[in-house]
């Protein structure tokens, strides 16, 4: 059974940086694709950055875009989120997610999930 298990969260004021880590394990062949979601209190769960796992490439969500940086390591087994330029609208509950289907910001496309970390950008 797959396992993600996210961490790096914690709280910044407007303008700093963090970096989240998500750590796959339980699977004996890489996922297709990793991604990046964030869901803010009362909103719904949106994709913040996704990785095509074979190459390497990336996508971002145009809020994000400059600001974000997706990456996994050599084995592939974890990815990383690097966050700067943070803004007080990046806040909210950040989840990893593994195997896609579909368009990659489709929420239900995603078979497997995290438990996720908590970003919180305010002064």
């Amino acid at each position: 059974q797959v396992q993600l298990v996210e961490s790096g969260g914690g709280s910044v004021q407007p303008g700093g940086s963090l970096r989240l880590s998500c750590a796959r394990s339980g699977d004996t062949d890489s996922p297709n694709w990793m991604g990046w979601f964030r869901q803010a209190p009362g909103k719904e769960r949106e994709g913040v950055a996704a990785l095509f796992v074979r190459l390497g490439s990336t996508v971002y969500a145009d809020s994000v875009k400059g600001r974000f940086t997706m990456s996994q390591d050599n084995d592939k087994k974890t990815v990383y989120l690097q966050m700067n330029g943070l803004k007080p609208e990046d806040t909210g509950m950040y989840y990893c997610a593994a195997q896609m289907r579909g368009v990659w910001s489709n929420v239900g496309g995603w078979r497997d999930w995290g438990q996720g970390t908590q970003v919180t950008v305010s002064s």
